[in-house]
């Protein structure tokens, strides 16, 4: 196995991480911003109002995305499974 290969497996890892990671955190992040800009607007200091709505668009993401993130994890592991006699032969 070489430095190259190990490169390789390594970086398809990190994009794949990397894409499943955006697919959670943008979905948060704009919730967030538009709760921030509510807050803002109405003078509604509370904790709960920004933590409440990220965590509802955090399971819904997650119920939609997730066959299709699993399905993705899945096709990536049974693809370095099954490269494994080329990558130390």
């Amino acid at each position: 196995m070489t430095t190259e290969t190990v490169l390789a497996v390594f970086q398809h890892a990190l994009e794949i991480l990397a894409l499943l990671i955006v697919l959670l955190l943008v979905p948060a992040l704009l919730m967030g911003l538009l709760v921030s800009m509510f807050q803002a607007a109405t003078q509604i200091n509370e904790l709960t109002l920004s933590f409440i709505p990220k965590l509802l668009v955090m399971v819904v993401t997650l119920m939609v995305g997730g066959p299709w993130m699993l399905r993705l994890l899945l096709d990536y592991t049974r693809r370095l499974i099954e490269s494994i006699p080329g990558l130390i032969g």
